[in-house]
């Protein structure tokens, strides 16, 4: 078993993810008593500046991103940091950085928060300066590639100078409590693994739905589009955790080798099964905004909305439909799973003048963690044309089911997990390759098919394709 690491370091220190995140991250760690005592955090970045200077420059960034609340500690932990400037692009530097780390006896954990065409060099560099050998992981930001060349590519350096076991791959959705509390509320409970399944499951939704529009992340976002920038990486863990079997326990082989099994049966999407989309201008929230062309200056055929309709073929869920959708510029921020269960066989009550409806587990991620379990009941009172049903829900909000309790960011948990060296919440490389086979096949469809992505205006749902998508089988999307 690992020891907790007691060197961390942090590749592009100086960035939007660090400024946002990470160091909010650490600092918070750090406040609640979960970081040793004697972990010290260098910092790199290209950017030419002291460790006062960069000190300053967190202080600056923990002000303004951590919230009032969690900010106790914050001159403990600016005494924690170091800095040295290192170009990654050369061989440069990169001794008087090892210099800095110094000796670390029980581990270095790794964080590259850099674009993926520098993990070449940036590994080259740490090999040459002796900052790979021993008990030293690395933590890898998304996004691996663009396709499974790519990714192929980048694993393929990476494993020149890491093992499988030392490489922790991030998908800051698995960092999140709900999507954690899922396999809870799976594998904890015996009230639903029974009915888990094809018998009693009619559909599952996914939804990852985003107000904002291309913000700061232009050049990215037109290269990538939704169904890389989502669908690859934060929505398809999400369908392995809704489908994978029970893993024997607990722990990163055992958990990662049952989601591999479902990306692997994930049956190749047909044209009728996929809608994309672009939004043009419109309005979201009461606010006016251009449309994808506007906000890029030039025309695209950026894909900005999916849909899918997909199907995992094996034992538990064959037939069952597993409907994808995720978009800029919708009505609403949210991330939620909505599992769709099947009408009673027989009612017993149509003949009273009452209907029923079938069951409905929603499980919302994000902005606001919560469960609902919707259930068929009794309206109280007497009626002469027989018995009045309604749909209930069930709700377990899970702020106020554990009030008292720090809501924490996905990344503390998973910059934890890297500095202890559990590999449980983090991708391993036969997961990734399985989802870049399955969006490749995607792309190549769209090629080969000439699909283009179809207009939708802001504030709405889509396009209207997507919304037939799901009508073709009698099924509504969530939100309707």
């Amino acid at each position: 078993m690992n020891l907790p690491a007691d060197r961390l370091l942090l590749f592009g220190a100086t960035g939007d993810l660090a400024q946002r995140m990470l160091l909010p991250s650490l600092c918070a760690l750090d406040a609640d008593g979960l970081l040793d005592n004697d972990l010290k955090i260098v910092a790199t970045a290209r950017s030419e500046m002291s460790t006062r200077d960069y000190r300053d420059f967190a202080r600056a960034a923990l002000e303004k991103f951590l919230p009032d609340h969690r900010r106790g500690g914050v001159a403990e932990f600016l005494n924690r940091l170091s800095y040295v400037p290192v170009d990654a692009t050369t061989r440069e530097g990169y001794d008087a950085l090892a210099t800095e780390v110094g000796a670390y006896d029980k581990g270095l954990a790794i964080f590259l928060s850099t674009a993926p065409s520098l993990f070449e060099p940036t590994i080259e560099g740490l090999v040459q300066a002796g900052l790979t050998q021993g008990n030293v992981r690395i933590g890898l930001e998304k996004p691996l590639g663009t396709d499974l060349a790519s990714s192929e590519e980048i694993n393929d350096a990476v494993a020149k100078a890491f093992s499988e076991d030392r490489i922790f791959r991030i998908d800051h959705y698995l960092g999140k409590e709900t999507v954690q509390n899922l396999l809870a509320l799976r594998f904890a409970n015996m009230l639903f693994e029974p009915v888990w399944n094809a018998t009693y499951i009619d559909h599952v939704q996914i939804t990852v739905a985003e107000t904002v529009g291309l913000e700061s992340r232009v050049a990215y976002y037109d290269d990538s589009g939704a169904l890389r920038d989502m669908v690859q990486n934060h929505m398809l863990q999400l369908l392995a955790l809704v489908a994978m079997e029970p893993p024997t326990s607990f722990d990163a082989t055992a958990v990662r080798d049952e989601k591999v099994k479902v990306l692997r049966a994930l049956r190749p999407i047909a044209r009728e099964e996929t809608v994309t989309g672009q939004y043009r201008a419109g309005a979201v929230e009461g606010t006016a905004v251009p449309g994808y062309d506007q906000e890029l200056g030039k025309d695209s055929d950026t894909e900005t909305f999916v849909a899918l309709k997909a199907h995992v073929d094996n034992w538990r869920w064959k037939g069952v439909p597993f409907y994808l959708r995720t978009g800029k510029r919708l009505p609403e921020r949210v991330t939620e799973i909505v599992v769709q269960f099947r009408c009673v066989p027989h009612s017993i009550f149509e003949g009273r003048g009452a209907s029923t409806k079938p069951n409905r587990l929603v499980i919302g991620i994000q902005p606001e963690e919560n469960v609902q379990l919707s259930m068929m009941a009794k309206v109280p009172g007497l009626d002469r044309d027989g018995i009045r049903l309604r749909q209930i829900p069930l709700d377990i909000a899970m702020p106020d089911a554990f009030s008292g309790t720090v809501r924490r960011i996905a990344y503390e948990r998973l910059l934890l997990d890297l500095i202890e060296g559990d590999q449980t919440l983090f991708v391993r490389r036969d997961e990734v390759e399985a989802q870049w086979e399955w969006i490749d096949a995607i792309r190549t469809l769209w090629e080969r098919e000439d699909i283009k992505p179809k207009a939708y205006g802001a504030g709405s749902w889509g396009p209207s394709a997507a919304i037939a998508l799901a009508e073709r089988d009698g099924v509504s999307w969530h939100d309707e």
